[in-house]
């Protein structure tokens, strides 16, 4: 990437501060910044496998992608910088984590844009770091701070389940769907019949209640489902386990790691990238979808109303068709074959 984030652009007016730091990067990493600020050494811990794919290829076995950070990865960092995400559980989750690991007396930077509520970073920290705030630019704040205490760390005290119908959801701080099925993939589910069969790829899984959902009423189906989300990955694991599913679920930016055809492909698809909007991801998933699907078989996804992927549909497969509406969402059907383009 060339282009910085608001966030971003501000460590960059104190890179000074950082070139003899050992500095671990953790948060909403959106750019490539940490291959390319000057420090004594840099490390990245990041949940989303997309932004891990990205730095990775800079900065090799000294990016790492998971859930949980282990004490391998932030070893000999002096100094954390953490891009505060817009979800603040999900914050307190990654935050606590890094913090427990990392050596009292360390420097803590926190930034992130105002609207993300960054604001919030020194009460929620004031446990273990006084923060202080020591820039203000690009409609976002920069804090620093030293770590005072380090907190304790259960993984599973952030795990959160709920039933729907006779189903158990498991579900994590920044998964979608941690509260409760959404109105659009209700939308979505309402369209499946009892007997669908096949392959299914559950495109952007979350906590897997679309694929779970689907199983419950087509037993048959075989399903596979990926997430770029590490919390959203073992959210979907643990849901198919407690519901006694097969199914494969793995990390995937879109279809970078998905190999072999489907008989259907489902989403729900983001149409955020941190705060801003974005449609790229549900955009390559309509142009990609043509080279995973079997003969016949059917792209299904639910959208906001108002987003533009009619087109793109069109573009793909030659055609497509709306199988339900409400004020808000769509469902769109694609069948590959029916002039779908393979380019």
């Amino acid at each position: 990437m060339s282009a910085f984030t608001p966030a971003s652009e501000v460590i960059l007016r104190h890179s000074d501060e950082f070139t003899a730091r050992h500095v671990l990067f953790a948060g909403d990493l959106q750019d490539d910044l940490p291959a390319q600020l000057e420090t004594a050494s840099s490390r990245v811990h990041t949940q989303q496998y997309h932004h891990w794919q990205n730095l990775s290829r800079r900065m090799g076995e000294q990016a790492r992608y998971g859930l949980v950070a282990q004490a391998e990865d932030v070893q000999g960092c002096d100094t954390l910088v953490y891009f505060w995400t817009k979800n603040k559980p999900e914050v307190q989750f990654q935050l606590q984590n890094l913090l427990s690991l990392l050596p009292v007396g360390c420097d803590v930077f926190v930034v992130g844009e105002n609207r993300s509520g960054v604001r919030s970073a020194e009460g929620m920290l004031e446990s273990w770091v006084t923060l202080e705030k020591i820039d203000s630019a690009r409609r976002c704040g920069l804090y620093h701070g030293r770590l005072d205490a380090q907190p304790d760390f259960d993984a599973g005290a952030f795990g959160h389940q709920y039933q729907m119908d006779d189903l158990t959801i498991h579900t994590l701080p920044g998964v979608f769907s941690r509260d409760g099925l959404d109105s659009g993939s209700a939308l979505l589910l309402s369209t499946f019949t009892p007997h669908t069969k096949g392959k299914v790829l559950d495109m952007g899984c979350g906590a897997g209640v679309i694929a779970a959902s689907l199983h419950a009423r087509s037993p048959k189906v075989r399903l596979w489902l990926c997430d770029v989300h590490a919390a959203a990955i073992e959210a979907s694991k643990a849901t198919l386990a407690a519901n006694g599913i097969e199914g494969e679920v793995f990390p995937s930016n879109v279809f970078s790691d998905v190999t072999g055809r489907f008989d259907m492909i489902i989403s729900n698809p983001p149409f955020h990238e941190g705060t801003q909007t974005s449609l790229d991801a549900a955009q390559a998933l309509i142009r990609g979808a043509v080279k995973h699907l079997n003969t016949g078989g059917e792209l299904r996804i639910v959208a906001n109303a108002f987003l533009p992927y009619p087109q793109a549909l069109d573009e793909a497969f030659g055609s497509h068709e709306v199988i339900a509406q409400t004020g808000r969402f769509k469902v769109y059907r694609a069948v590959y074959g029916r002039g779908a383009k393979t380019r």
